[in-house]
């Protein structure tokens, strides 16, 4: 089924994109007020949630995880509120659907983009353990293998992902969503659809923070402006400040990567690496085996980090992907109704 593609108005510059919850003839009961208040309350906190206590724990997987787990949560609920309202797809507005059906397919790009950066890392983890490996010989051989190994870790951290590069225009993508659609004649579509905005933005913010970290670029930072009738306004507002704030300064310094686990096992390599340079045998034994250990134990942090955050993302992928197969499922079983007798112009077969 097909529907004719209208162009998203601009959100920018703003207005009071809320106004038509109280415009006349379209007051909330206070059911509705309360389902709606619970949900942006609920949104604040997951917000308040995120903000880091330290700037350079923005960028560490710790966060991203808790960060992914936040959106997971907020499309759980904005299924859980479309119940709640009592709102069938049957009773959506097409253009509702349409947008939907535009953000989940971007939303599906991206999971995959971010997952292939993952599962990138997770290989390069696999040449430091060839490394530590190696390092346990007291022989030359295994020496030069280890350094050889080391080189190529560094040289595969350092090379770009292609699928990476499409992450800019998915999320301009995106911000042409963040457009409220105008309801008419239905309280409950626009509980639902506030509610909408404040899940695009909290999906744009994350997916933004995600794509400049992996990418290592901070043109992928998104500062979005947004309208001060929400809830959550000011939780979202130092939220933003501090993290894409700290993610900038943590540019500026020219780090080898913005990712904090990451970039301490890079720290660690340029401990350990000069030790075996020449392929003998380190002299300082002791100095040697604490690099070693240190670089271990960073090493395993990683691949930790990265193991857990990719099921938190594959998690949120099948929370996009089931959402948009039930609304499509939904509508194929509406048109099936509105049509039982489909290529028969609505005439049944007399028999």
């Amino acid at each position: 089924m097909s529907r004719p593609q209208e162009p998203h108005r601009p959100f920018f510059p703003f207005g009071n994109p809320f106004r038509m919850l109280s415009s006349k003839g379209s007051q909330l009961s206070p059911r509705l007020l309360s389902l709606l208040n619970a949900f942006e309350d609920a949104l604040a906190a997951r917000l308040r949630k995120l903000n880091p206590k330290d700037k350079y724990d923005v960028l560490s997987l710790a966060w991203m995880k808790l960060a992914m787990e936040s959106l997971c949560e907020t499309h759980t609920d904005i299924k859980t509120l479309t119940t709640e309202l009592d709102l069938p797809v049957t009773d959506w507005d097409e253009k509702w659907m349409d947008v939907y059906l535009d953000i989940s397919v971007k939303l599906l790009d991206i999971c995959v983009a971010f997952s292939s950066e993952l599962l990138r890392l997770n290989q390069g983890h696999l040449m430091l353990q060839c490394a530590l490996h190696n390092l346990e010989s007291n022989t030359s051989e295994k020496l030069v293998r280890a350094r050889s190994s080391i080189d190529s870790w560094r040289q595969h951290i350092g090379s770009k992902n292609p699928r990476l590069e499409n992450c800019k225009s998915i999320l301009d993508g995106l911000v042409d969503s963040l457009s409220l659609p105008k309801v008419k004649n239905s309280a409950k579509g626009k509980v639902l659809m506030q509610a909408m905005y404040g899940v695009k933005i909290h999906t744009v913010f994350v997916c933004s923070v995600f794509a400049a970290v992996f990418s290592g670029n901070s043109k992928n930072l998104l500062d979005l402006d947004v309208a001060n009738t929400t809830m959550w306004v000011q939780a979202f507002s130092d939220l933003q400040t501090n993290v894409n704030g700290g993610i900038r300064d943590i540019f500026s310094q020219g780090k080898f990567t913005a990712l904090k686990e990451l970039d301490e096992v890079d720290t660690a390599v340029k401990n350990l690496y000069p030790m075996i340079q020449d392929g003998m045998r380190p002299i300082e034994a002791e100095a040697f085996s604490n690099c070693f250990s240190d670089l271990g134990r960073r090493a395993e942090k990683l691949s930790q980090g990265l193991d857990f955050l990719t099921k938190v993302v594959d998690g949120f992928f099948k929370i996009v992907l089931s959402g948009r197969d039930a609304l499509l499922c939904n509508l194929r079983v509406s048109d099936t109704v509105a049509d039982p007798f489909p290529g028969s112009n609505g005439e049944q077969f007399v028999r």
